[in-house]
């Protein structure tokens, strides 16, 4: 027999398409045999991009928003490593703390939160000789089981009636309380509309410090005070600022690379002095009810997205009133005049990070799935049980979407009037 390697186009084919259901297979062997590069059949070596610490031809990391690659390697069983296979670290006895104020929008880590996060790591794990342990402050009631996975050592939850809803005078108690007992080397803050930067800056005015807003990226300067510099944005985000870094900062989002590859133990902590009464001088009256077809794509957290499956619109429409969802469109939706282009979803549309995603006759084009990987929970309703939406859902509903939607709309009707009459 001849010992010139074979090619397979078959199972080069499956390595390029992530949505066939035996690619992540393929890629387990690849991990589990030789490497993640291949001789293309040009006599070049190829890489896969989506490897995990891949190196863009820049010389920069690839980050990836998908969640992906946050197993850490890929099994050799085939599947993608659970996070239980990801590096334990324990810190004891940390040298000094970094504490971070999440914005935990919906009771869970955003995008910012997890890169703040990161921020928090590069500043705690300086020296590993003398490592440093991220404190976590929450408010309120949070829903998320991944705190460990975000690179949190250290967990002070604070669930008292004081800190729900809109409750600065309460939180910044908290926080001057926290700074009294433990003394934290860096306070680390989301410069976001949703909390962090009005508490960020009233945590400045009480400390008496001045602070850096709007940091994008950290370096480090043995030169600088504490050992760091940071580049920040400022003059309406048309010019940067290069200043050593201070004790409190306020950073932007993509300020740093998420923790992938590591678990934490987020251990809970209690305060040890008495948190300070506050007077009752701001009342938080609840959410103002909002039509949810005003609230623009990128900050929706229900989505109801229509695609050219959808057979009766006035059904959908009224589906997503009854709902209380944002509407979105596939692009074919929107080319065929049944959506408005500001609805379209997509790396062509609107890059979306719902906590629930349901796509209703959308087949699933590579551009949709890209701009949905953000999604939280994503349920696809199509006759089609083969197409690429459905192998990406979480919950898929095979059946005719009129049908399912009119059922739908009944349910909810029928548990609205039942709650109505129990009261």
């Amino acid at each position: 027999m001849t010992e010139i390697p074979r090619r397979d186009p078959r199972r080069e084919w499956i390595a390029r398409n992530r949505l066939h259901p035996e690619h992540r297979e393929l890629l387990a062997q690849r991990a589990g045999g030789t490497r993640s590069e291949w001789m293309g059949p040009g006599g070049l070596m190829r890489k896969d991009p989506h490897a995990l610490g891949f190196i863009g031809p820049n010389g920069i990391k690839r980050i990836d928003r998908s969640g992906g690659q946050q197993g850490g390697q890929v099994a050799a069983a085939g599947s993608v490593a659970t996070q239980d296979s990801r590096r334990v670290v324990e810190i004891p006895e940390p040298a000094f703390l970094v504490a971070v104020v999440p914005d935990m929008a919906g009771g869970r880590l955003s995008a910012h939160d997890r890169d703040l996060l990161g921020l928090a790591r590069q500043l705690a794990d300086t020296d590993p000789e003398r490592p440093g342990a991220v404190l976590a402050v929450l408010f309120g009631e949070h829903k998320d089981s991944s705190l460990g996975e975000a690179g949190i050592d250290r967990l002070l939850h604070l669930d008292a009636p004081g800190f729900e809803g809109f409750a600065p005078e309460a939180r910044l108690g908290a926080l001057v309380a926290v700074e009294r007992a433990w003394q934290p080397r860096h306070w680390l803050l989301p410069d976001s509309p949703l909390g962090g930067a009005d508490l960020g800056r009233r945590l400045v005015a009480r400390l008496g410090e001045r602070p850096a807003t709007g940091v994008w990226q950290l370096e480090a300067d043995a030169e600088a005070p504490l050992g760091w510099c940071c580049t920040a944005r400022g003059a309406t985000d048309s010019l940067d600022f290069r200043r050593p870094l201070p004790r409190l900062v306020l950073a932007l989002a993509e300020c740093a690379e998420p923790v992938s590859e590591t678990r934490h133990a987020a251990r809970g902590m209690a305060l040890p002095v008495a948190l300070p009464s506050q007077l009752a001088r701001i009342e938080d009256l609840g959410p103002v009810a909002v039509d949810p077809a005003g609230v623009a794509l990128s900050e929706a957290e229900f989505i109801l997205s229509a695609g050219n499956g959808v057979g009766d619109w006035a059904g959908f429409h009224h589906a997503a009133r009854v709902l209380g969802a944002t509407e979105g469109a596939s692009r074919v939706a929107v080319d065929d005049g049944h959506m408005a282009r500001d609805r379209q979803v997509g790396a062509t549309g609107t890059w979306v990070s719902a906590r629930v995603y349901v796509a209703v006759g959308i087949s699933g084009a590579i551009q949709h799935l890209q701009g949905i990987q953000g999604c939280d929970k994503v349920v696809a309703i199509n006759m089609d049980p083969g197409c690429d939406m459905i192998k990406r859902a979480d919950l898929a509903v095979i059946g005719d979407s009129t049908r399912l939607l009119e059922a739908l709309v009944a349910l909810v009707e029928q548990s609205r009037e039942e709650k109505r009459d129990a009261a």
